[in-house]
């Protein structure tokens, strides 16, 4: 079996046990460590990442691990969730480091994968979602979705009855892997836990190590955007392209960021706010240097 275990620090003589991971590559000893688990009356959470995992991951992993027996993440950069070559391989890859995130957090495995492991030689399946996967993000970055859904079927699949754990900073991510869970009648329950951010906004993400400490000066306007739009929304405006403009207008005084879109949606179908939507969600997302950030709020009408 493919693995070994790793402790997140060593511990000296006068300090108690740190806690301890087991790293798996293999699909089939992931599958057989959950089995195992459940089998002896644990319930497991998983928490699916491509590594480069920061205090956001952890969170999630925290999360789960207060509500689940077991906590299994993966990290694995799928790389049919890249529209660009050099995007995949410009992505931030620390192994070693995510190991000793997820122990500290409170997983006791780490799956990670090589892409040969997971796909295998001539995989021909794709998993697409109509209409869902096509619009939003789906459109800016064709295809996108489409490996998303296709991992985490192959994710599920190997991991079995589990609660899977996403956070909301990738929103879109988690309406499509509610959608694909329901259509397809997988055996897993799927958490949104809030987005976590820095402490001046700025949402947590592993693309975040690319920026340079210039662009990580700027980068807070895009949360402060969006927060003027969900203020516009508190004052009465209900206008998606109103709102739209607005934010784009907010982020136009930070000269260092080029807009690639905004919308204002139904929070609960993705789709043009109607005459009965009560949740809203404004998503947004821009270039500063050569990294794409994303980042969305939520408003109650």
């Amino acid at each position: 079996m493919a693995q070994r275990v790793v402790s997140s620090r060593r511990a000296s003589r006068s300090e108690p046990a740190r806690p301890t991971v087991a790293l798996v590559t293999g699909k089939a000893a992931l599958r057989r460590a959950l089995d195992q688990a459940r089998a002896a009356g644990r319930t497991v959470g998983l928490v699916p990442t491509m590594g480069a995992l920061h205090d956001g991951h952890a969170a999630l992993i925290r999360r789960a691990a207060t509500e689940c027996d077991v906590v299994a993440v993966t990290v694995f950069v799928n790389p049919l969730q890249f529209h660009r070559p050099d995007d995949l391989a410009a992505y931030p890859r620390n192994l070693d480091g995510d190991v000793a995130v997820a122990a500290a957090a409170g997983a006791r495995l780490v799956f990670a994968p090589t892409g040969t492991e997971m796909y295998g030689a001539g995989a021909q399946v794709r998993v697409h979602l109509a209409g869902l996967a096509d619009r939003l993000e789906g459109a800016a970055r064709p295809g996108h979705f489409d490996g998303v859904a296709t991992v985490c079927t192959k994710l599920f699949g190997l991991a079995g009855l589990c609660r899977a754990y996403f956070g909301e900073k990738d929103f879109q991510q988690v309406a499509v892997v509610r959608r694909l869970v329901q259509d397809l009648d997988l055996p897993v329950e799927i958490v949104a836990c809030p987005t976590v951010r820095d402490g001046d906004g700025l949402a947590l993400s592993s693309r975040n190590a690319l920026l340079t400490p210039h662009e990580r000066d700027a980068a807070p306007a895009l949360h402060q955007a969006l927060r003027l739009g969900v203020a516009r929304v508190a004052a009465g405006e209900r206008d998606p392209a109103a709102i739209a403009a607005a934010v784009a207008a907010a982020l136009g005084t930070e000269p260092r960021f080029r807009l690639d879109r905004v919308d204002m949606v139904d929070a609960d179908t993705l789709e043009a706010p109607g005459g009965r939507t009560t949740r809203l969600r404004i998503l947004a997302a821009a270039h500063l240097g050569r990294v794409r950030l994303i980042d969305n709020l939520g408003v109650e009408i």
